[in-house]
Formats: structure tokens, sequence, C-alpha cells
């Protein structure tokens, strides 16, 4: 498969949890790294998503809110990756960062050069990868 997202990962359903319209999709990818999708019902037929079931999720890097500081923090994201930053690539107005998790997945977001500052993101940081469950495309293979 080839596509553009920066952000692919395999992993193993861990749960499903139905809804009436969406469907609540956990994913493992080694390690205690786990990422939470929301998809419609729908596509849970059609994909014949199941616990168990070996599957690709796929995240746009401009997706990827970087956070250095969760102290006193909550958010409604579902997802927070916690790693290092093991990548940066500086430009003119943006910058990719990656974050490797203890899974050995990284994981690329795409942010202002002026935000890379701000944070103070250096190679060797510690730093999560935010994204919502809304923001995870899945892929099965046919």
């Amino acid at each position: 498969m080839k596509i553009s997202a920066r952000n692919v990962f395999q992993g193993t359903i861990s749960a499903i949890k139905l809804g009436s319209v969406n469907t609540e999709v956990d994913i493992t990818l080694g390690g205690n790294d786990k990422i939470v999708a929301i998809v419609t019902n729908g596509s849970v037929e059609s994909l014949g998503l199941t616990a168990g079931k070996a599957v690709t999720a796929l995240i746009k890097a401009s997706s990827i809110l970087v956070m250095t500081d969760s102290n006193g923090i909550a958010l409604s994201a579902r997802n927070v990756l916690a790693g290092k930053v093991s990548k940066l690539s500086n430009g003119q107005v943006n910058s990719e960062v990656g974050i490797t998790l203890s899974s050995g997945a990284t994981v690329f977001a795409t942010i202002t050069h002026d935000a890379v500052e701000e944070l103070g993101i250096k190679e060797g940081v510690s730093a999560s990868a935010v994204f919502k469950a809304s923001s995870v495309i899945i892929g099965v293979a046919k």
C-alpha cells in the first residue's frame, strides 16, 4: 500500500465498543501503546472489524499535536502517546517532530517552527503525541 499519511501503524484490535451510530475501536500496537479510533458502525461491518483482527491505523501528521508538559492538564482527545523526541526536521514555517514510543513505533507530527521553539522541542526530550480518535483511519488487508 502506498499512501500519503505519515503515520502508518500495524496493530491488533483489542476491544470494540459498539454505539448507536459509531463504534470505538481499541488498537494495540505493542508494549503499552494503544490507539483509540472512532469509526462508523457501517465501517465495522464492511471491514469485518472484530477483536483480535490485525489492522492498519493511519493518522496524518497534521492531525497530531505535540505536548511537552501534561502536568495538571486534562484533555478530551482519546489518544495521548508518550515517548521521546527522536527526530526533528526544521523548515522555514513548519517542522516535523518524530516521537518514539515504548513499542518502538514513531509518531510524526507536523507543527509550526514557532511551536517547536516555544515548547523547547529538541531530540531526547520527553513529549506526547495527542490526537482525536476521529482522526484515525482503519484499514484491513483484503
